[in-house]
Parts: structure tokens; C-alpha cells; sequence
């Protein structure tokens, strides 16, 4: 059996926002804004999902002057994938 992701992996994509913010991500790398605008709640609040989903591993932030993009990581899910293909028999 594959060991199981990081708990904190679990609980950022626990949250369905957090799984909406890595659909856009999917498609194509985006900043801050553009991710805050696909939502009904403020920038700060993407701000502090993101963070989780930083600090998850799942997305990698980069600086383009005063701008943050994110971009997704999809090597964590990827363990997730592996530790949940034991119990698809």
C-alpha cells in the first residue's frame, strides 16, 4: 500500500472552494485577481485559500512585479491518487 499524503493535503482540498481554485488552475496559470474575480467573496478571503493550498504544496505562487501568480502542483495529488488506488479493487 502507497503511504497516505500529508494531512494537510486532505484537509486543502477538503473545502470546495479550494477544489473550484484548482479547476482554474488547471487551465492555465492566474493571478490573485483573476482567480479572486470567479468568486462572491472578497480578495482577502482567496488570499488565505490560497495560502492553504500553498502551504499544502498544491499550487506555487511567483512574483511578476507587484503581481502573484499561481499555478498549479499537481505531484501532491498525484499521491493522493496513488493511496486512494488501493481501495478501488
Amino acid at each position: 500500500m502507497a503511504p497516505a499524503p500529508r494531512p494537510e493535503v486532505f484537509a486543502a482540498i477538503a473545502h470546495p472552494l479550494r477544489r473550484q481554485i484548482l479547476d482554474l488552475l488547471v487551465e492555465e496559470d492566474r493571478p490573485v485577481n483573476a482567480i479572486a474575480s470567479q468568486f462572491p467573496i472578497s480578495r482577502p478571503a482567496v488570499s488565505q485559500h490560497l495560502r492553504v493550498l500553498l502551504d499544502a504544496g498544491l499550487v506555487a505562487e511567483q512574483r511578476h512585479g507587484r503581481e502573484r501568480r499561481y499555478r498549479l502542483v499537481p505531484e501532491e495529488l498525484a499521491e493522493i491518487h496513488r493511496w486512494l488506488s488501493h481501495y478501488e479493487h
